[in-house]
């Protein structure tokens, strides 16, 4: 009776695990498709609205765009400081960026086949986001985001925002109307890509507790993947109808608010931790990471061998990761 007492226990935990499981990824495929229909959504309106201002598709992408798949970001790390995971926040900034980057613009690479840049993002933009990059790269050298730091940053983004948004404006005979259903989309879209990402990390979180992986890599890996799913699907969307623009400037942008207010706002609400795998290894990456969008942006078109370069790099680093941890 013992033995098939625990036999029988055994056996109900493994159906429960089990169970467990399948709900958590019919959880992520249903957040995924409610990420897709909302960002599609999403990138309409917000293309219209910012049309109907006289500003380009780039500024929208790199602006707008950009600010509405960040938002999942902030509301996770602002979280995490609360319950009091800080961690997590330095870990979605950089992993999110490196994902953005090599994940997001090398899928569009390969989906787009060649995203042509037919705009100049050379000029300040990606000043910006190389000087962003470096600017995080030796603020978390002393294992501390201070004060300081963090109002330093938001200071820098409002300079880029104001940057972007005073450029020339299109003829306003040129510019779309706006209708008041059109804010009604760009909000719905944005308040329903913040919750389908939010679950997909938490559908995520839960598949990687009962697969068995390690805790200490999912900020740079799972928590930062599911926030970057936002930019995966509104820049393939963008892409598939030609807006490469948006594409672009939504990895930059991403970029530019993840690491200059999301990496700021948390630290207001209390101290960030700053683990040593982001000092010796992430942070350094995210650095090369964004040289190399840099350096792929001067020939002002993205082919899809670049892209699958780019995925590569992004195998490597979540193999990287891995391979760390398990040590």
């Amino acid at each position: 009776m013992t033995i098939g007492y625990k036999f029988l226990s055994l056996n109900f935990i493994s159906k429960f695990l089990k169970l467990g499981l399948l709900a958590f990824i019919g959880l992520f495929v249903v957040s995924l498709a409610v990420l897709l229909i909302a960002s599609d959504k999403f990138i309409e309106a917000a293309e219209k609205i910012g049309l109907s201002l006289g500003i380009s598709p780039f500024v929208i992408g790199v602006t707008i765009v950009a600010f509405g798949t960040s938002l999942p970001e902030l509301a996770t790390s602002i979280a995490s400081v609360f319950s009091g995971s800080s961690e997590i926040v330095a870990g979605n900034v950089i992993g999110s960026n490196i994902t953005n980057i090599l994940l997001v613009l090398g899928v569009t690479a390969i989906v787009a086949k060649e995203i042509k840049l037919n705009f100049d993002v050379m000029q300040t933009d990606m000043t910006f986001l190389v000087g962003s990059a470096f600017l995080l790269f030796f603020a978390l050298r002393d294992s501390n985001i201070s004060i300081f730091e963090a109002i330093m940053f938001l200071i820098i983004l409002g300079f880029f925002l104001y940057n972007s948004f005073s450029g020339d404006k299109s003829a306003k005979e040129d510019r779309p109307v706006v209708t008041p259903t059109t804010w009604l989309l760009l909000l719905a879209g944005a308040i329903f890509v913040f919750f389908g990402a939010k679950y997909t990390i938490f559908s995520m979180e839960g598949i990687s507790r009962i697969v068995g992986i390690s805790p200490d890599i999912i900020a740079l890996t799972g928590v930062a993947l599911g926030t970057s799913l936002p930019e995966l699907i509104v820049s393939i969307n963008a892409s598939k109808k030609g807006k490469h623009a948006i594409a672009v400037g939504n990895v930059l942008g991403s970029n530019l608010f993840n690491t200059l207010g999301i990496m700021s706002v948390p630290r207001f609400f209390g101290d960030l931790k700053i683990s040593a795998v982001i000092q010796d290894f992430s942070a350094p990456f995210m650095v090369a990471v964004t040289i190399m969008f840099f350096l792929v942006c001067l020939s002002k078109s993205i082919h899809r061998a670049e892209g699958v370069i780019l995925l590569l790099f992004y195998i490597y680093f979540m193999a990287e990761l891995f391979f760390t941890s398990a040590i």
